[in-house]
């Protein structure tokens, strides 16, 4: 676990160049709001300027005002009047500027947030695979956290104290050399500080974050498998482990703590400690008559501007630098490529043809081969299921002829067309996946069933239901097509949600259809009403089943077996069981099973669920055997 954790803190780091590339893409993506920001901007200078302008009237009123000599009531009342003005002017500048580098932050935000979203959607089936969805849950939540506070709470702090140290050093330096050369004797104290913080915030704020993405994955995970948590009674571990995750959690936010703890009272010494010395010294100055007393009254204050600034950047530097951890996090992101993209010049894909399968060979980490040369041909209509043991590469290459994947080696093509020359819209459209559980969002049936077509109208979805044959089995219940499913459709049975997912792919209308068969068992009452379905909705297409029955193999029109990442036997079931090879020799160990066996699944062809597919539904459509 450490080892990991420092892997990550590492790649992580926001190096300087990094931070340089990160300002400079972000100033791109602002450029729609470039008018706005110059505002701003103005507005925050005018600001500063009221801040800079009060000791100075502080200043003249002392010496104008108050001068012994010549003393002066119409001074008086003018700087009086003027630091009314100053800082009324001050107040209203301030709400503006809060007003409205806040609206240009969180527009940034917004089409931030969109863009990572639909980035995401365009991801490859290869990303998911590798990126956890804690992770990416992360990127969504705690990084725009992150940038959040910095846009409602740090940036203008940040810009405004940045000008507000820079001009008051320029005013000091102005006003009296000689008491500015004395501030420079806290500098070597104040930048040593201030480095160091920064070095060591910097580590302990990237070990915040990716402790708090471990909480977020461990949350997301558990939540998702509690059905698998509760069934095997492991509630107590799995609260012991996301303990560990907040635990380490913790300890790193205390880390920050204690650098920050060491920091700020130094900064604090530091401020304290040359007003003391401005004091005394510019007393012996006033007496002495190289300066006057409103000069030192108004050095001290603007002394205020200096060390505050100081110790609210160190403050904000957590901030800008979390925010800007996450920006990095979120571009780097941005600029990961899908790997399945439309080329120039696509070109459709025809509405029918034959599906070839030449020479493929697929792996998933490039190192280790999942396919080596595949050759299969599945012409137009036909049924073929794709048996072998676990890990063959049978879910593998059924994701590659609907390019979930591209293969590393050889071609797929569809009606002469090669898969990756084709537009993805047509695409998606000639080929649907029928994965074995149907993943429902939430909201109603309609709006579910109405995901398998862009636009799709209320008629539509209920000809697509009609289809299958459970228009009427949905219409029934109390609210019909508008039923809420809720959250992953726990409203409904596992058959129902098939159901559901066969809808879509009937609304789709695809010539090819590449299903993952279930092991799972369904209610009798709706068993029935899902293998009616399958078969409708199989009618007429070309079909690729990943089979894990035998029952299912025997009935399609040909059957493939894949072993060990390669096509070993095709044929129709009763050709490769008299052919005595691999499919034989599974097909009598099923024969020669118990007879009780059927009934508890003896019938699996295979050792499991695929090759990383989620488990669904059992089907054996009833009026056209396959």
């Amino acid at each position: 676990m450490w080892m990991r954790n420092a892997v990550l803190e590492d790649e992580d780091r926001l190096q300087r160049g990094e931070g340089r590339q990160v300002v400079r893409r972000s100033i791109r993506r602002l450029r729609p709001y470039r008018g706005h920001v110059a505002f701003a901007l103005v507005v925050l200078a005018l600001s500063t300027g009221c801040l800079l302008a009060g000791p100075q009237l502080v200043r003249y009123g002392i010496d104008k005002g108050l001068n012994p000599r010549h003393p002066s009531v119409r001074r008086l009342d003018l700087a009086v009047a003027g630091y009314v003005v100053v800082a009324v002017g001050a107040l209203v500048l301030q709400r503006s500027q809060i007003l409205l580098v806040t609206r240009v932050g969180e527009n940034f935000l917004r089409d931030l947030r969109v863009g990572v979203f639909d980035h995401l959607q365009r991801m490859s089936m290869a990303f998911f695979d590798r990126e956890p969805a804690g992770r990416l849950v992360a990127r969504l939540t705690s990084d725009i956290d992150a940038l959040a506070d910095l846009v409602q709470q740090g940036l203008v702090l940040f810009i405004q104290n940045g000008l507000l140290f820079v001009f008051t050093m320029v005013v000091l330096v102005v006003m009296s050399p000689l008491l500015s050369a004395v501030c420079l004797v806290s500098v070597p104290f104040v930048v040593v500080a201030s480095v160091r913080f920064r070095r060591n915030s910097n580590r302990a704020y990237l070990r915040v974050r990716d402790r708090i993405s471990q909480t977020l994955s461990t949350l997301q995970e558990s939540l998702s498998g509690v059905r698998v948590v509760q069934a095997f009674g492991r509630e107590e571990a799995q609260t012991e482990r996301f303990s560990h995750h907040n635990q380490a959690q913790l300890d790193a936010n205390i880390d920050a703590v204690r650098i920050a703890a060491r920091y700020f009272p130094i900064i604090e010494l530091a401020g304290v400690g040359t007003t003391a010395v401005i004091l005394g010294i510019g007393g012996l100055l006033v007496h002495t008559r190289h300066a006057s007393l409103g000069t030192v009254a108004a050095f001290v204050l603007y002394l205020a501007n200096v060390f505050e600034p100081i110790q609210q950047l160190s403050q904000l530097f957590n901030t800008v630098q979390s925010a800007g951890a996450a920006l990095h996090k979120l571009y780097g992101l941005l600029d990961t490529p899908p790997t399945v993209v439309e080329r120039v010049g696509a070109v459709d894909l025809p509405a029918r043809g034959v599906i070839q399968v030449e020479g493929v060979g697929f792996s998933y980490d490039g190192t280790n081969p999942v396919l080596q040369g595949v050759e299969l041909v599945i012409r137009q209509g036909e049924r073929v299921a794709l048996v072998g043991p676990t890990g063959a590469g049978k879910s593998t290459l059924a994701k590659l002829i609907a390019r979930l994947y591209d293969p590393t080696e050889g071609s797929i093509r569809l009606g002469g067309v090669d898969l990756r020359h084709a537009t993805l819209s047509s695409l998606r459209s000639r080929i649907c996946v029928v994965p074995q559980e149907g993943f429902l969002f939430a909201g109603s049936i309609a709006e579910n069933v109405a995901i398998g077509a862009k636009g799709a109208s209320d008629d539509q979805v209920r000809s697509a239901l009609q289809v299958i044959g459970v228009e009427r089995r949905f219409g029934a219940l109390p609210e019909g097509l508008a039923t809420e499913v809720r959250e992953r459709g726990s409203r409904l049975s596992a058959g129902e949600r098939q159901l559901v997912s066969l809808a879509r792919a009937a609304l789709a209308d695809p010539d090819v259809l590449v299903l993952d068969e279930a092991t799972s068992n369904l209610d009798p009452g709706t068993e029935a009403d899902v293998e009616r379905a399958m078969a409708a909705l199989m009618e007429g297409r070309t079909v690729i089943v990943i089979a894990h029955r035998l029952s299912t193999a025997q009935r399609a029109d040909r059957v493939a077996v894949v072993d060990e990442g390669q096509l070993v036997e095709v044929g129709t079931h009763d050709e490769l069981v008299a052919r005595g090879g691999r499919y034989a020799t599974l097909y009598q160990s099923w024969a020669g099973g118990p007879a009780e066996a059927g009934a508890a699944g003896a019938d699996d062809l295979t050792d499991g669920g695929g090759d990383g597919q989620a488990e669904g539904m059992r089907w054996e459509p009833a009026t056209r055997p396959m």
